[in-house]
């Protein structure tokens, strides 16, 4: 039997949309590292969501997920300290995704930031899908069927958790008396945001770090393409000579350095690229010098399982296994709660 944790417990995910950049761990990755030591964590790769916009070509699906899940293993997440799985190898999700969907208004989904945002700017898919249109009801899926507590979210996340929240107000108002005379106060508890605000990441344009941009520093990139992608990256626009003075505050490279470089390198770019006492060129090998003292260690655990695939393969399975026996007991409830849970009739023999 399981020892219930005292803990408080999270839910948080990404969709396999392959191997993961700097962005990816500055803005999430960093801190769920940090929430396995003091939170019951659970981190799904959630497939069936990258389906909502992806869903004409799913062949990659399992790469990426793979990918994914190595990236989270070379960052530091510990299958010792919280449980990795995949969204469709748990399949309750989709049935309590169902049951949310009979109760939650059309008006709900549509008022999302985000799907309006997507609707506007994905212009090279068919977003007009239930899919896409019910997509934050199974979100709310994945994280009420956990019973989280706490959900790790940048701010343009917050309306999918308050989402959350009224559906889990709804649900437990129709259905807290239960059914069957099993009286209950509620059946999900409604889970708590936890902004976790993120620096500004620039990518080697100048724009935010993203690999749809083309500009992105992978955890995976090894060294000398880290270099070289940082050679290429752009800088303050008024710094054009090598002795025209430059403002790390308002130069890319500078935004790196002050989320990776040591309080020392730091001073140094301020001093130098204000004097012009340095280039851009040195400036630069020194903010690959930060990301190469962060990266080679990941890549070394990344290594371990790219040789021997099975061992990550292996840890998808049993955290889904203990997915699964969490949300089943949940899901148990549900039914319960709505008078579901069908069983043969009084005075039946069968």
């Amino acid at each position: 039997m399981t020892t219930p944790s005292t803990k408080k417990r999270v839910l948080s995910g990404m969709r396999p949309t392959g191997k993961l950049h700097l962005g990816n761990y500055v803005g999430a990755l960093e801190n769920w590292v940090r929430m396995q030591d003091q939170y019951e964590c659970f981190f799904v790769i959630v497939d069936w969501h990258a389906l909502t916009t992806d869903y004409a070509d799913p062949s990659h699906l399992k790469e990426n997920l793979v990918d994914v899940l190595l990236d989270w293993l070379a960052a530091g997440l510990d299958p010792a300290k919280c449980v990795m799985f995949i969204q469709s190898h748990v399949p309750t999700h989709a049935e309590l995704h169902l049951l949310l969907s009979m109760i939650t208004p059309v008006g709900w989904l549509e008022r999302v930031p985000t799907y309006k945002e997507q609707k506007e700017n994905i212009k090279a898919k068919d977003l007009d899908t239930y899919g896409f249109l019910g997509y934050p009801v199974l979100q709310s899926a994945d994280i009420l069927i956990y019973k989280a507590d706490v959900v790790p979210v940048g701010e343009d996340q917050v309306a999918h958790v308050e989402l959350t929240r009224e559906i889990a107000r709804r649900f437990n108002g129709f259905y807290a008396g239960g059914f069957n005379d099993k009286k209950r106060d509620y059946v999900f508890p409604e889970p708590a945001a936890l902004l976790t605000p993120a620096p500004r990441l620039p990518g080697t344009d100048g724009r935010k770090m993203s690999k749809s941009y083309g500009n992105a520093v992978l955890l995976a990139d090894p060294e000398p393409v880290v270099r070289q992608k940082l050679k290429t990256m752009v800088t303050d626009p008024r710094r054009i000579k090598r002795t025209d003075p430059g403002d790390p505050d308002v130069c890319p490279v500078g935004d790196l350095h002050k989320i990776f470089s040591s309080k020392e390198t730091m001073a140094k770019v301020y001093e130098g690229c204000r004097s012009a006492g340095i280039g851009c060129i040195e400036c630069k090998s020194w903010a690959a010098d930060a990301l190469v003292k962060i990266l080679n260690p990941m890549q070394e655990r990344r290594k371990k399982y790219e040789d021997n695939p099975r061992l990550a393969w292996d840890i998808l399975e049993a955290g889904s296994a203990r997915a699964r026996e969490v949300a089943g007991a949940t899901m148990d409830e549900v039914r319960s709660a709505m008078g579901l849970d069908y069983g043969p009739a009084k005075g039946s023999t069968k």
